[in-house]
């Protein structure tokens, strides 16, 4: 079984670790016939991810953050590879949703020696996601936390309070489950996995092999109900907190008069007035 890592050389908060070398040194003891290809530039995971699958490689391991982790597994879509993460992001959403060591030892060692299964993979207007993808403040903060030129929780936090103290809700049309629904949207979150990564948990409920997305609305955040959202997401405990409006859908369209920002597994994708949000299920393999 011939596995491939393609490694973000810029991702993870400790710059210090020669990753290359420990990945050389793990993988070697795991008994793994391997190779280590660097990524240049953004989305050039995605290419490597493609050429390792058409080369024959039975795995191909994202090693970096959730960024990394989405653009090699676009490039497996369609292919006979299996995704491997050694998670080295800020949240690690989806190895965290799929029970992967966080340490780079013991990822190493499962991506070595894994089992295989298949999850869904969610769209949002032909950008393809795996953990979560929304609009609202939380596209808005993952715009400003990329602007912020530090890493890491703390930094995530720091721009979150911030911006929470000028950003309104904006109404929207949404329709799903043969309803139309006019609302104001503060978050509208797709989640085919169960949290934003940091053990952030913005559908509990999720399961990413259901063939559903869970739908999260929050319409305004006033401080008491931010309160309640944020021990919600915390605890886990956010569909009972009384802060949220959770549905279930396969397929979402979404309108608004003015552009409003979206994300894409944590990444700011830019702005549009129409969503279309689709699920494909078990449309990737991955080695867990």
């Amino acid at each position: 079984m011939r596995i491939c890592f393609i490694l973000n050389p810029t991702s993870g908060t400790n710059r210090t670790q020669d990753v290359p070398a420990l990945l050389t040194r793990y993988a070697t003891a795991a008994g793994a016939d391997f190779e280590i290809r660097p990524t240049q530039y953004a989305g050039h995971g995605e290419e490597l991810a493609r050429q390792a699958a058409a080369e024959g490689c039975r795995v191909v391991v994202a090693v970096g953050g959730d960024g990394t982790v989405n653009e090699v597994a676009r490039g497996l879509l369609r292919s006979t590879a299996a995704l491997g993460i050694v998670p080295r992001g800020s949240g690690n959403g989806l190895a965290r949703h799929l029970r992967l060591p966080l340490d780079l030892p013991g990822a190493v060692r499962r991506a070595c020696q894994p089992t295989f299964q298949r999850i869904d993979a969610g769209r949002i207007n032909g950008r393809w996601f795996f953990c979560t993808a929304g609009l609202g403040f939380d596209a808005h903060v993952s715009k400003k936390f990329a602007q912020a030129g530090t890493r890491g929780l703390s930094t995530y936090v720091k721009v979150a309070l911030r911006e929470y103290r000028s950003y309104r809700p904006v109404p929207v049309q949404v329709e799903l489950n043969g309803q139309v629904v006019e609302t104001s949207c503060y978050v509208l979150a797709f989640a085919n996995a169960a949290q934003y990564g940091n053990n952030a948990y913005i559908a509990p409920r999720a399961n990413i092999q259901d063939g559903l997305l869970d739908v999260c609305l929050i319409d305004a955040l006033p401080l008491l109900r931010a309160v309640r959202v944020g021990v919600g997401l915390a605890l886990g405990t956010l569909p009972t907190s009384g802060g949220a409006v959770y549905h279930t859908s396969h397929h979402i369209r979404v309108r608004t008069r003015h552009p409003l920002g979206f994300h894409v597994d944590g990444d700011y994708a830019g702005d549009a007035t129409e969503f279309e949000v689709q699920l494909t299920p078990l449309a990737l393999e991955v080695a867990v």
